[in-house]
């Protein structure tokens, strides 16, 4: 069994996911996550919109330590796993940093095509497998 690390941020378990932003009725600002409110022009006329699924590479990192809290990981400091985190330009649409499935930085390039994935994160209390949005090299 699995569930979504945050279900409310997308259209998993669709066999092909999409992100979920919103997009201000006033200003035409695109956010992620979906917000009720325009961080750009305070206004209330959002509405979903359905995020593309592929895009390019635009910047990268290695996440080569345990992250902090609010960190919902399961790891200690001896059992985490380095991984890799960009940030992505999906169309002309908006930016949006996520994890990698890639985290060698030598196999990345800027403008790599990018789709996004839905990928192990961890396991609850219950034992059910808890997945989170990545995007992968296509």
């Amino acid at each position: 069994m699995q569930k979504a690390l945050a279900p409310e941020i997308s259209t998993w378990p669709d066999v092909e996911p999409q992100l979920i932003g919103s997009n201000c009725g006033q200003c035409a600002a695109t956010v992620f996550p979906a917000q009720p409110r325009c961080p750009r022009c305070s206004g209330t006329d959002m509405s979903d919109l359905p995020l593309p699924r592929r895009g390019t590479l635009i910047a990268w990192t290695t996440q080569g330590f345990l992250p902090g809290q609010p960190y919902r990981g399961r790891e200690t400091p001896k059992t985490f796993i380095p991984f890799g985190v960009g940030l992505v330009q999906l169309g002309d649409v908006i930016r949006v940093e996520g994890r990698l499935t890639e985290s060698d930085p030598d196999k990345l390039t800027f403008g790599m095509d990018m789709e996004l994935t839905m990928v192990p994160f961890t396991t609850d209390d219950d034992g059910t497998e808890v997945i989170t949005f990545a995007f992968q090299p296509v």
